[in-house]
């Protein structure tokens, strides 16, 4: 019941995010479009959040958050471990920082070397510089979340990413009231942002009784064994981003494409970030305080019904993103700068990471299974298998497809690191095995999804002309939405995907 609870509230605050998130990239879209200034913010913004993957809910948290959830089980004096931890982070933070500041050009041109010779690359080095110092203040944000989360206090873990999206939306509106400089308008807001998701965090663990204050930092027996932990993860939350970097680097060689590819990753991170990232949050500290107390029934009985509660709600929405991209790009973003190639160009894009969903989110699933156990190095090697991959299919097929190789690449490799982490964890015995329930549910949730697919196509090609005209096309939109929430629905109930009466009673164990 509680991970239920937390996972409806990780949920709806990361819906609730995400949807400004749209709000405020469809503003972008409308501002910059695909102009050298949008690609050069987008990659400058990207810098600090590739350290981030490393810093805060990486590597750093993985380690983190179930060591912390065994002290606070065992009343082994958690708040002191809290503090360490943010007081050795910090200072790693700052040097960081530091180095970044010195090194701008040679970080902006190892991720984008297509940016060298034009104005792209003089702006990202300049929007780098602004956005950076974000890095140590989200980092510090994410640890004090790993407080609250592995306390079971998730809103306000949960609900502070909305204030980086209304931080991003006041600056745009005041550089176009105000006429100031847009791209560096929302460089600045960048690290804005960071602090007041600091200053939130912080009273909010302060309110609930932890008051993690910084101090000299000392390398403890436990900062220690953070440290070994948390080792392998970084290595393979490098390996994650050399995947991105891949990725961006094939993107700077086709103008736009950067661009392109934001915008059809926030349409993915949509389903990714309410469903996965929300299980992967609720169910890391849940996990680790069974695995304490040797409940093994409890550990497996979590496990499927996170990943059925996953199935349910990814597998429509990546047939949606597969069938009607075209119609959610064009509405969502075609107005202003954003013109119609630029629509047909991240769709495409689109489609290609909806077929990598299923295999995101359900890594998402896996993944705590490992960091629970306090096994990082295996998530390692098969990090190391999906980067051979996606180069192979990025840079093998980018001379011959365009920058939609850097898509292909990133779902291959999501499909490729899934099977590996199923593989390796047949180990861990039933804790880590789809049960009956499961593997029977999973079948009929695909199913009901396809037949909403064919609906939904239907009914987009009957709507297309309304997705044309400007004061309607939004409403044709919600039109295609509402059949397909209600063709998954029935087909779902008439398939036994699932029931009404156990929506209702997951609602409950909610409240």
């Amino acid at each position: 019941m509680t991970m239920m609870r937390g996972f409806f509230t990780v949920g709806f605050w990361t819906l609730v995010s995400r949807v400004m998130g749209f709000l405020r990239d469809v503003l972008i879209a409308g501002a910059l479009g695909a102009s050298p200034v949008a690609e050069a913010f987008f990659l400058a913004f990207s810098l600090p959040n590739l350290f981030r993957r490393f810093f805060a809910e990486g590597a750093f948290n993985i380690a983190f958050v179930p060591m912390f959830s065994k002290k606070l089980a065992a009343g082994d004096d958690p708040l002191t471990f809290a503090r360490d931890a943010l007081s050795m982070l910090a200072l790693v933070l700052i040097g960081l920082n530091a180095l970044a500041m010195l090194a701008m050009p040679y970080l902006v041109w190892a991720m984008a070397s297509g940016f060298v010779g034009d104005e792209r690359f003089d702006l990202t080095v300049l929007f780098g510089r602004i956005a950076f110092p974000y890095i140590l203040f989200i980092s510090l944000a994410a640890l004090i979340s790993g407080v609250l989360n592995s306390a079971g206090r998730f809103v306000a873990a949960a609900a502070a990413p909305v204030l980086l999206n209304i931080c991003f939306i006041l600056a745009l509106f005041a550089a176009q009231r105000l006429g100031w400089d847009i791209g560096l308008t929302l460089a600045w807001s960048v690290p804005v942002a960071g602090i007041a998701q600091l200053a939130v965090l912080w009273i909010a663990a302060l309110r609930a009784g932890f008051k993690v204050l910084p101090r000299w930092p000392k390398m403890t027996p436990e900062l220690k064994r953070l440290a070994m932990i948390a080792a392998p993860a970084a290595l393979a939350g490098g390996v994650v981003q050399v995947n991105l970097l891949v990725g961006r680097q094939i993107a700077s060689y086709f103008e736009g494409a950067n661009a392109w590819l934001y915008y059809a990753d926030r349409l993915y991170q949509l389903p990714l970030g309410v469903v996965g990232v929300a299980i992967g949050i609720v169910l890391l500290p849940d996990l680790s305080r069974r695995l304490r107390i040797g409940d093994e029934a409890g550990g497996q009985a979590a496990f499927n019904r996170a990943a059925e509660l996953a199935l349910l709600l990814t597998i429509p929405c990546t047939v949606a993103l597969i069938v009607i991209p075209s119609a959610l790009v064009s509405v969502l973003f075609e107005r202003g700068a954003f013109l119609a190639s630029d629509t047909q160009a991240t769709a495409l894009a689109t489609a290609i990471y909806g077929l990598g969903l299923p295999a995101f989110v359900l890594q998402k699933l896996y993944q705590p299974v490992y960091f629970a156990r306090e096994d990082t190095r295996s998530p390692f090697n098969f990090a190391l298998v999906a980067l051979a991959v996606n180069a192979l299919v990025a840079i093998g097929l980018s001379r011959y497809i365009g920058f939609t190789a850097s898509a292909y690449g990133a779902t291959c490799a999501g499909w490729a690191m899934l099977g590996c982490l199923w593989w390796r964890a047949r180990r861990f015995g039933p804790a880590a095995r789809w049960d009956a329930q499961l593997r029977n549910r999973s079948l009929r949730i695909f199913l009901a999804s396809l037949g909403m697919g064919v609906i939904v196509w239907i009914t987009s090609r009957a709507v297309e002309p309304v997705l044309q005209m400007e004061g309607l096309r939004v409403l044709g939109l919600i039109l295609i939405l509402l059949v397909a929430g209600g063709s998954y629905i029935m087909a779902g109930r008439l398939l036994g995907a699932f029931s009404l009466a156990e929506l209702r009673q997951m609602m409950r164990q909610a409240d």
